[in-house]
């Protein structure tokens, strides 16, 4: 939400030393906790091969340069069940209608996929990046969790 207010240019240090004082606290405390950089979000129907194959063309991605992390907002999580050894493969839907599949590697028995497990079926915002998923001789866009939290 917004609001307007008028300030005296006299009283323009004064007001700013007070929100800063006021928001000191959540800063710091925000400051240290663990966080996830995105660089952009998408709805799954944006997640085609056209920019999976644009993406590709800016890696090769590995430690010193990471590939890009999305976040898909609101999508729901259609479906999500254990696949090989401790992945999850699940569904995600967005708002409009679009549909991804998606993986989350390793966490089955972790905190992101105790949340997937429990949240079929809800909306939720989910974070990773885009990867390409070859199966029987056809190439599709699979999109990678890396976190998720409640819409």
């Amino acid at each position: 939400m917004a609001a307007g207010i008028t300030v005296e240019r006299a009283k323009l240090g004064a007001l700013r030393a007070f929100f800063e004082e006021r928001a000191a606290a959540d800063v710091f405390r925000l400051q240290g906790e663990e966080s996830l950089a995105i660089d952009g979000a998408l709805a799954a129907e944006g997640a085609t091969l056209g920019l999976l194959d644009a993406l590709e063309k800016a890696g090769p991605f590995g430690a010193g340069h990471v590939a890009p992390v999305f976040a898909l907002p609101r999508h729901r999580l259609a479906d999500a069940r254990p696949v090989g050894t401790n992945h999850i493969r699940a569904e995600l839907q967005s708002e409009s209608g679009g549909r991804i599949q998606a993986i989350a590697f390793r966490a089955v028995d972790t905190a992101l996929g105790e949340f997937l497990f429990k949240n079929r079926g809800k909306p939720v915002h989910v974070a990773g990046s885009l990867s390409g998923n070859h199966w029987n001789g056809n190439r599709t866009v699979q999109f990678r969790i890396v976190d998720a939290a409640r819409a």
